[in-house]
């Protein structure tokens, strides 16, 4: 067969044959593309080696609209009874309802969203940034302190969470991996579906 032939008969078989085992290569093919061409293109472009994620948890969920979220209840302190909003919380970081207010992602977003990033080179409190933990995905949380003495740190909290885990304290600034500056409601469903699939057949990662 000749050279011609090949591409002529491989053409074929990923654009017109209509069978599983082309539709499987179809997949197979579209995930190295995205993986090994558009990523790191993206990432090149924006400075980070995570261009586009996934959002996998809620969060960064609000129930509700802003005022309802920010005036609900988080939980209660059992010994004293004490309800502790999550105002409450954010004013332990000294950050107050105006403030709130400026940062971006207001209003949070949801599980299967798609969040756009950018480098976090200049990231400041009250900015949403995606780091690694010790965690089989990437940690997608709002920086409610930042620190610069001997290289910068930072302190995340989910905005649906009533407190910050432990391994939010202090986040050096090399692992942190980007911020986000925009938001895709839903398509991210496309990319958790995607990457579940290769999973089931052992490529890819959940990012």
């Amino acid at each position: 067969m000749s050279f011609k032939e090949a591409v002529k008969s491989i053409w074929d078989f990923l654009w017109k044959e209509d069978s599983m085992l082309s539709w499987i290569a179809n997949i197979v093919l579209a995930f190295i593309i995205i993986k090994f061409v558009v990523y790191p293109v993206l990432g090149a472009l924006m400075g980070t080696s995570f261009p586009i994620v996934a959002v996998v948890s809620g969060s960064m969920q609000h129930d509700g609209s802003f005022n309802v979220w920010w005036n609900s209840v988080c939980r209660t302190e059992l010994t004293t009874n004490t309800e502790i909003m999550q105002s409450d919380l954010y004013e332990n970081y000294k950050i107050d309802e105006e403030t709130f207010k400026t940062y971006p992602f207001t209003n949070g977003f949801n599980k299967g969203d798609l969040m756009v990033l950018i480098s976090p080179k200049n990231a400041k409190q009250g900015d949403v940034i995606v780091y690694a933990a010790d965690r089989a995905d990437p940690i997608i949380h709002r920086a409610v302190k930042v620190f610069d003495n001997d290289g910068k740190t930072f302190s995340t909290k989910g905005d649906h969470n009533c407190a910050s885990a432990p391994f939010e304290d202090a986040i050096p600034e090399s692992h942190v991996l980007g911020k986000a500056v925009l938001r895709v409601p839903y398509l991210g469903w496309v990319k958790l579906g995607f990457a579940n699939l290769l999973s089931l057949v052992g490529i890819g990662s959940g990012y």
